[in-house]
This record gives structure tokens, sequence and C-alpha cells, in this order.
């Protein structure tokens, strides 16, 4: 599976929050999928319009985000 990677900084590490702030860590599929970084975890209520890059201040769609 090829993960696009921040605008910024180039990595993939990224999370997404929910209403009450919870953080949990995805990756940014090529196809532009955003998925669990441990399998098997639920992103039921996160916001998946909006990823926040672990490397560096960048946040955004992930449509932003680009190949490496």
């Amino acid at each position: 599976m090829k993960k696009l990677v921040c605008p910024q900084c180039k990595i993939a590490a990224m999370y997404v929050k929910n209403a009450a702030e919870e953080r949990r860590l995805v990756y940014v599929t090529s196809e532009g999928e955003v998925i669990p970084k441990k399998e098997g975890e639920s992103l039921e209520g996160f916001n998946l319009d909006e990823v926040f890059c672990l490397g560096c201040s960048w946040h955004g769609s992930p449509k932003r985000m680009v190949r490496y």
C-alpha cells in the first residue's frame, strides 16, 4: 500500500481528532482513503476531512497530501 505524505515535511504519519479532541493515528492511502495505523481500530466519530501531521504544524484536507 502506497501512502501519501505531508506536503511540508514529507512524513506519512498523521492523526485525526473527534469532538472530544481525542486523537487516532492514521495514514492516507494513495487513493486518498484515511485508514487507522493500527489494524482493527475504528475511525467512527472522527473527522476524516482534516488530518494533522505528527512531524510539523501542517494540517488540512487529505486531498492536499502529496505522493513521495
